[in-house]
């Protein structure tokens, strides 16, 4: 059973950092290229990163996201990571790690997400002053 666990999630001052962490279980982690999306209150489901299974790994990034955000990935512990700086309150959503090919992030990127697919429970990023 694929299963995606998100922590990390916090409140944060606009201008702050978060880093958020994603374990994966039930599927060989080195092998997919995962993504990181986000949905916040009253907004549509927004695809914010990928990064692909291929060493070195090529990593993409929306542009509302991009020079602020690193997504990041570590096999050995099957964990993905999204390293997020100079945190803006737009940023404020329920943020979910998900497992998109590379195909369906580009999809993603223009809304159109795949009827199955996987993404964890999500974790809450709330930033405000």
């Amino acid at each position: 059973e694929v299963q995606l666990v998100e922590s990390g999630g916090d409140l944060v001052q606009p201008g702050g950092s978060l880093k958020l962490s994603c374990e994966a279980s039930g599927f060989v982690f080195s092998t997919y290229d995962m993504a990181w999306v986000r949905q916040g209150p009253a907004k549509e489901l927004e695809w914010v990163s990928s990064i692909s299974s291929r060493s070195p790994p090529t990593t993409y990034y929306a542009d509302s996201v991009k020079g602020r955000f690193t997504i990041a990935r570590d096999d050995a512990r099957s964990t993905l990571y999204l390293q997020m700086n100079n945190l803006k309150t737009d940023d404020t959503a329920v943020y979910y790690c998900a497992r998109l090919t590379l195909v369906q992030a580009l999809n993603a990127r223009a809304g159109v997400f795949p009827e199955q697919w996987y993404r964890g429970q999500g974790t809450q990023v709330t930033v405000s002053s």
